[in-house]
């Protein structure tokens, strides 16, 4: 028995040595996705504005926002969002007529993501 408490205990506290330290970003929307609807391009600017938290214990930078044809990042943060703290970033669809799937990523030091790669999808369809 003595050995069995002793080996849960071991299992234990090892399992917080894997618990994740640094910032953590987590997106406001629903599965990563900015989703325009149906929009139509008379009555819409193309501007979402798409808020992330930094759920970590570390301050958060956002490195980079690569941004596919059709989108402009008009806004990202510039300095270290601390934790707890929220930010913000704003892109512009050029507003072609048709579907919208395009893909940005975020690049940042987020820790719960690969490489700090962290991929937005963008859906919607765009009217005359």
């Amino acid at each position: 028995m003595k050995n069995i408490t002793t080996l849960i205990a071991i299992v234990l506290f090892s399992s917080f040595g894997f618990a994740q330290k640094g910032a953590k970003i987590q997106f406001k929307t629903a599965d990563n996705t900015i989703d325009y609807g149906t929009v139509s391009k008379k009555n819409d600017n193309g501007i979402r504005s798409v808020e992330f938290s930094n759920t970590g214990d570390a301050p958060l930078m956002i490195i980079n926002v690569l941004s596919t044809p059709g989108f402009t990042i008009t806004t990202k943060p510039t300095v270290a969002i601390a934790p707890g703290k929220t930010g913000k970033i704003e892109i512009k669809y050029n507003m072609i007529s048709g579907p919208i799937r395009k893909t940005i990523v975020v690049e940042s030091n987020a820790v719960n993501y690969d490489s700090g790669r962290i991929p937005l999808k963008i859906k919607g369809q765009v009217s005359e």
